[in-house]
C-alpha cells in the first residue's frame, strides 16, 4: 500500500476498512444513484453544505455572546469575496500536507503572538474596528 500523500488519506482509509468490516462490499460507491461518480458529487455537495452551515452557526454564536445575534449574523454574512477566498486558500493549504499544515498553524501562532504583543486595548479595537467594518451593508 502507497504511504499517504495527504492528511485525510489516512483517516479516508480507516473508514473505507471500517465501512467494509460492516458491509461487506467493497465494489459500490454508496448513495441512491447507481452511478458512482453522482453519488461523489451528491455526497460531496451534502458534506459541504451541512459543513458550512455548521461552521456559520458556530461563527455567529460565538460572536453573538459578546455583540448580540444581529450584529454577529450581519458580520458573519457580509464578508467580502477577498476574506472568504483566502480563508479557502489558506484552508486548502493546510488540508493537504502535513508541512501546509505546519506552515499555516506556524502563521495562526505568529498571528496570535502579534496580537498578544500589542496592548490588549489597542488589539481588541484593531478586531472590533475590522468586525464593525465587516457588518455593515455594502
Amino acid at each position: 500500500m502507497a504511504k499517504p500523500t495527504h492528511l485525510t488519506d489516512t483517516a479516508s482509509d480507516r473508514l473505507a476498512d471500517a465501512a467494509d468490516a460492516v458491509s461487506g462490499e467493497r465494489d459500490t460507491v454508496p448513495g441512491p444513484s447507481t452511478n458512482p461518480a453522482t453519488n461523489l458529487i451528491i455526497n460531496d455537495i451534502l458534506l459541504r453544505s451541512v459543513g458550512r452551515l455548521s461552521r456559520l452557526t458556530v461563527e455567529k454564536a460565538v460572536l453573538g455572546r459578546k455583540y448580540g445575534s444581529q450584529f454577529a449574523k450581519d458580520a458573519v454574512e457580509n464578508r467580502s469575496l477577498l476574506h472568504t477566498m483566502a480563508a479557502y486558500g489558506v484552508t486548502k493549504v493546510a488540508t493537504r500536507s502535513i508541512p501546509g499544515a505546519a506552515i499555516v498553524g506556524t502563521g495562526l501562532a505568529l498571528k496570535v503572538l502579534f496580537d498578544r504583543s500589542q496592548s490588549r486595548r489597542k488589539s481588541r479595537r484593531t478586531g472590533e474596528r475590522a468586525l464593525r467594518k465587516q457588518a455593515e451593508p455594502d
